[in-house]
């Protein structure tokens, strides 16, 4: 009887810390996070949203689509932003990332250097981002963002290229 309890007791305490070994934490299994952009919410009047697939517990990739709701204010349209991330930290698709990018835009022209016209052009850029994820146990995702890329095509005056984001989201 004494070594039925003890083996029961063994089994019970194993499994008590598989659930909580922070390295697999219990959400694996959620693969899809969908973030809103925040930060260019309120400043710049955007709408920027994100959806992430996590490949593993180091990479993942994604998309983001942004459009401006008040082109009167600033050059961009819209954009259309494609990534791939990798993650730094022990913990699963969280912490510290680097992520490379491409982006289709649309900007508005300018005639010369004072003048901006009332037509919009297509361009592409590259470009690479670091950034920091933080998820609840619950799966609420928060990521900070900072990147910057190189306007690879010629047909508009936008040389360099952004990407900030302070986003919220879920990860199901």
């Amino acid at each position: 009887m004494k070594k039925l309890l003890l083996v029961l007791l063994l089994t019970c305490t194993v499994e008590t810390f598989a659930q909580t070994d922070e390295k697999f934490p219990q959400d694996v299994n959620k693969k899809h996070e969908i973030k809103l952009n925040a930060l260019t919410l309120i400043a710049a009047k955007w709408i920027d949203v994100s959806y992430e697939n996590l490949i593993n517990e180091e990479s993942s990739f994604g998309i983001t689509a942004a459009i401006n709701t008040d082109t009167s204010e600033t050059d961009l349209n819209y954009q259309l932003t494609p990534f791939y991330r990798r993650y730094f930290s022990g913990k699963f698709a969280r912490g510290f990332f680097v992520e490379g990018f491409g982006s289709l835009f649309s900007a508005r022209e300018y005639t010369n250097l004072f003048t901006s016209s009332n037509e919009f052009t297509t361009g592409f850029a590259l470009g690479v981002s670091v950034g920091g994820k933080f998820v609840s146990k619950q799966g609420f995702s928060t990521e900070l963002l900072l990147g910057v890329g190189r306007n690879l095509s010629g047909d508009t005056d936008y040389e360099g290229f952004g990407r900030v984001a302070i986003s919220v989201g879920y990860r199901f």
